[in-house]
């Protein structure tokens, strides 16, 4: 009865080590398989940097025209423009007076 206890020491020792070798090469394959995805995704960032770098840089925009000073309404045009609108209504005479002056710098 005594060879019993040595066969199940045995047995487990035994259970243990395959377990202990196969827990060894999955891990393994496993690092392995990690190591490998690192590799191709700093390839791929890689390359996507390098196809950045090939395209060009975009052309800064144009500045908007400056306005045409021949364009902007003269204080004859602006004066007209006021008295039309006092003769109809819209502007008072004191505020016709204020715009007035506005124009002519007073």
């Amino acid at each position: 009865m005594r060879r019993r206890p040595v066969a199940r020491t045995a047995r487990t020792v035994g259970r243990t080590a395959v377990i202990a070798g196969t827990a060894t090469a999955v891990s393994g394959r496993v690092a392995a398989r990690q190591n490998a995805q690192a590799q191709n995704a700093q390839a791929q960032n890689a390359q996507a940097q390098a196809a950045q770098a090939q395209q060009p840089t975009p052309a800064p925009a144009p500045q908007p025209p400056a306005p045409d000073p021949a364009a902007a309404p003269t204080s004859v045009e602006q004066l007209t423009a006021l008295a039309a609108l006092r003769a109809q209504g819209v502007l008072t005479d004191a505020e016709f007076e204020a715009e007035k002056a506005k124009i002519l710098g007073r």
